[in-house]
């Protein structure tokens, strides 16, 4: 086979795996280079021929993964996003069952800013060691909790369902959005959710439980589960459950209300690492903040 007739079968596996970055154009010039054929056996060369391979990669076809996804999200007509015409703004016209996400009254997130004290029951988490799958579901990390787990309010009793992460944190407190939240989706007997969010900030050592999560984050789309590793998600909680309180929504379509939401006021923190690892997959996965319309924000008083 001659240099062209290599190139173009090379360029053409390329176009075929969209995971293909232009690292591995230039490793496979230089694979050419090793089998022999004499037209890549300089430096220049070789970077002459990565230079072509990316040209010829890339042409008719989409050779990065973020251009894959906008593909799919153009091809699928209710593929949501977080910017442009699939992006906040847009997701009431996407489909009628998103009608909430622009008519609804009582829409999250929301920014802290005036709070009204209330004496008001503690939070009891009972939540137990267990495995934990972890989903990349093309909108977030999204890590799903075996039945066990519970969250207790006074008498009401909800199981934890999963937790997932948005950065920047969706909700704000006086104006000011932490660089990442992580809310814990719960739900009753009756049906009822009930989502408490913990603000994580930046500090110098790795979060533990995200560390052990994290290891090898899968792909869109994809779901993981290490059968070996039993953790407790209570491990992702400040010491100090103090709380601010209000009836809100899904911050996702469709926007679904009568949400219990619970705004832990301590953060947590992670590290810049884990930070810039769940960034690299999603740079910003947050809805934009909701009027309040009538609602009040209860800060919770009692001893934590």
């Amino acid at each position: 086979m001659d240099t062209v007739e290599k190139l173009g079968h090379t360029a053409h596996a390329l176009r075929e795996n969209p995971d293909y970055t232009v690292s591995d154009w230039c490793f496979r010039a230089v694979r050419l280079s090793s089998e022999g054929l004499p037209l890549f056996d300089t430096h220049s060369m070789r970077l002459l021929a990565c230079l072509v391979l990316s040209i010829l990669a890339a042409s008719g076809s989409a050779a990065t993964p973020h251009a894959a996804k906008e593909a799919h999200a153009s091809a699928d007509p209710k593929h949501w996003t977080y910017e442009g015409g699939t992006g906040p703004g847009y997701w009431a016209d996407m489909d009628p069952a998103n009608a909430l996400c622009r008519s609804g009254q009582q829409q999250s997130p929301i920014d802290i800013s005036v709070t009204y004290g209330q004496k008001l029951e503690p939070l009891s988490l009972r939540y137990l060691p267990g495995l934990i799958s972890t989903v990349n579901n093309g909108h977030t990390i999204q890590h799903n909790i075996e039945p066990g787990s519970f969250l207790e309010i006074g008498g009401d009793r909800y199981q934890l369902l999963q937790f997932h992460f948005h950065s920047p944190s969706e909700e704000a407190v006086a104006g000011r959005r932490y660089p990442m939240v992580a809310h814990f989706v719960h739900k009753n007997d009756a049906g009822q959710l009930a989502v408490i969010a913990v603000f994580l900030k930046e500090g110098k050592e790795d979060q533990r439980l995200i560390r052990s999560l994290w290891k090898k984050l899968p792909a869109a789309n994809e779901t993981t589960r290490d059968e070996h590793l039993m953790l407790n998600p209570q491990a992702l909680m400040p010491g100090n459950l103090a709380y601010w309180t209000l009836m809100g929504s899904l911050t996702t379509p469709p926007c679904s209300e009568g949400v219990r939401w619970l705004i832990l006021k301590t953060p947590i923190t992670l590290s810049a690492r884990q930070l810039a690892q769940f960034r690299k997959i999603y740079p910003m996965n947050a809805r934009p903040i909701q009027p309040l319309h009538q609602r009040a924000i209860l800060d919770a008083q009692g001893s934590w």
